[in-house]
């Protein structure tokens, strides 16, 4: 099979269909496998992520780190065909609030473009670099960005969005992330006032937001038309105000669990889903659940309940996926 815009049969969804408007398709990401890098021996191989996920239920992944699934489309297509999965989007890291940075993020944004679109994606999701060193947690830029530092971020992401639709005819979806530049709602707030929202849509990720005490409710009302794409997650609020106090690097905070499995944490997610619906917003959905690093037996029945949960909302907008049968266990 080529590895084409269709790398994988239609989806099995689950609940009424919608026939227009509000459209909100759910799928989940290497993240929620604890994956976040190409390569970790910490990490599970890609081949049980692809099972799992899918037998999780969901129909929609993410690519997660370039590298970590294969990257030559007519392989990666036929695994995710031989699944019943397909691709929502790539990722990748910018840095465009430094100066000359240019041709290094757009180098990232080629491979992963590229692949995103031969199997069928249709966005690129956006993540800022942080601005201490994950491993050290020492400051490598100052936490706040100088106003010519902003102008420079507003406008490459511009530049970015628009160039990602000419080149690609994908688009792009900002992601506000802790330990960024980006993070408070405050920042989002102002990058959305500085951004051109012809190229540069919003990906709220509802953990994130969170993590800063952020209101992911307001942020949909007053900002509909920014809402491109959505990650599900959720914080624990007594993690997260230890996190805080003592100012924990955001990958030792995961480690202490301030990424917690839903509904045990904020934000409640089925308002927030009812309320992209209400609005009428066509948006993936993708389950994140920051577990870097986790024993490998750990996400699988994660997953599996979260979808139960996200699929109870009983929303007529929600298309998601029925847990099946792994291509390992259909060899068995």
């Amino acid at each position: 099979m080529t590895a084409q815009h269709s790398a994988a049969p239609a989806p099995q969804t689950t609940g009424p269909q919608s026939t227009g408007g509000a459209r909100i398709r759910v799928g989940s990401a290497p993240d929620s496998w604890g994956v976040w890098f190409p390569d970790d021996p910490q990490q599970v191989p890609w081949p049980r992520f692809l099972d799992e996920v899918s037998a999780a239920g969901y129909e929609w992944i993410e690519l997660g780190p370039y590298g970590y699934l294969p990257t030559d489309p007519a392989r990666l297509g036929d695994e995710l065909a031989a699944r019943g999965l397909r691709v929502s989007a790539g990722t990748v890291f910018e840095h465009l609030h430094r100066p000359d940075s240019w041709d290094d993020v757009w180098r990232q944004v080629g491979d992963v473009a590229t692949l995103t679109r031969a199997v069928g994606g249709t966005h690129v999701v956006v993540i800022p670099d942080v601005w201490r060193d994950h491993r050290t947690g020492e400051a490598i830029e100052p936490r706040e960005l100088p106003g010519e530092a902003w102008q420079r971020l507003a406008a490459g992401m511009d530049r970015l969005g628009r160039a990602v639709q000419e080149e690609y005819g994908l688009d792009i979806a900002f992601h506000p992330h802790a330990d960024s530049h980006v993070g408070h709602q405050r920042d989002i707030e102002r990058f959305l006032a500085e951004t051109d929202p012809r190229y540069v849509p919003l990906c709220l990720d509802t953990g994130h937001v969170s993590y800063y005490g952020g209101d992911n409710l307001d942020l949909i009302r007053r900002f509909p038309e920014r809402i491109g794409y959505l990650h599900l997650k959720q914080v624990d609020p007594a993690v997260i105000e230890r996190v805080h106090a003592e100012d924990v690097p955001f990958p030792q905070a995961v480690q202490l669990g301030a990424m917690i499995e839903p509904p045990n944490g904020v934000p409640d997610l089925p308002p927030l889903l009812e309320e992209v619906e209400r609005l009428g917003l066509d948006v993936f959905a993708i389950v994140e659940h920051d577990l870097y690093p986790c024993p490998p037996d750990v996400p699988l029945p994660i997953a599996q309940r979260t979808h139960r949960l996200i699929g109870s909302c009983g929303l007529r907008s929600m298309e998601i996926g029925r847990p099946r049968t792994t291509s390992t266990e259909a060899q068995a």
